[in-house]
């Protein structure tokens, strides 16, 4: 395998074993750097880690509930170990689902809350031990409704506006160590969580799948999902030599569907 840009530096990917994380994952094993994805699933993750260590790439599995500070620590210590520290975070692990405010629905708010607002918390506190600062990179998955809001949805809003936040106040805090910390606001993307959406949002509505997602495409000025594969440059780019100087900011990646 021939060396690429990312040769010898350490990734950690929450959430590694599909959709989003498995194509950062693979984008960063093919340009060189030494991978671990975490997930909940050991199943799809020793799978996923096999897949992409095809062709030599060094692409461990490491099981991990980021919910569970214990868990998140755990991880962290397994992969610093293994890869003698880490140099690059990416915040994946993500969970979504409809929480209307007149409805029962404690145990999904819980679940979104904590994998994704807890967990980056978890995370991040716990791959800090293991990363040296000066070129460090934290990078989190919010999404596009971490910048506007969709009925049924508050709480999945709420965790990804907070997204935001963290990734801001964390910027000024790591500002010392020389580390940067960005986030991704992605669009509609063609994954298993993006289905549920379309799915959840069509049976709410009294309509077939295919109809609304005609509709959400139709709301999309560039007029269609976007593919894992999409997400992967802007990642690889926040992790780069070349985004030294760019830290705090909530980058969109969607079709044109926000412009702030």
């Amino acid at each position: 395998m021939t060396a690429g840009r990312f040769e010898g530096r350490r990734v950690l990917v929450t959430g590694g074993g599909s959709g989003i994380g498995l194509a950062i994952s693979e984008a960063f094993a093919r340009e060189g750097a030494s991978v671990a994805i975490g997930g909940r699933d050991a199943v799809r993750l020793k799978e996923a880690a096999g897949l992409l260590s095809e062709g030599g790439s060094d692409v461990r599995p490491f099981r991990v509930d980021v919910r569970d500070r214990v868990s998140a620590d755990a991880c962290a210590d397994a992969v610093g170990a293994a890869f003698g520290g880490i140099d690059i975070l990416f915040n994946n692990a993500g969970a979504s689902g409809q929480t209307a405010i007149t409805g029962e629905f404690d145990a999904r708010l819980r679940e979104i809350l904590d994998t994704n607002l807890t967990g980056l918390f978890h995370m991040t506190r716990a791959a800090l031990r293991h990363m040296k600062g000066d070129g460090a990179r934290i990078i989190n998955n919010a999404s596009v409704l971490a910048k506007f809001g969709v009925p049924g949805y508050s709480a999945y809003c709420a965790s990804k506006h907070g997204v935001i936040g963290f990734t801001r106040a964390l910027a000024l805090e790591l500002a010392p160590r020389r580390i940067t910390v960005n986030a991704i606001c992605p669009g509609w993307v063609e994954t298993a969580m993006s289905e549920q959406g379309v799915n959840e949002s069509a049976t709410a509505l009294g309509i077939s799948p295919e109809e609304f997602r005609r509709a959400a495409e139709s709301r999309v000025p560039l007029g269609r999902f976007m593919t894992p594969s999409e997400i992967a440059p802007l990642v690889l780019h926040l992790a780069s030599p070349e985004a030294s100087m760019m830290t705090g900011q909530a980058l969109n990646l969607d079709g044109g569907q926000a412009m702030w």
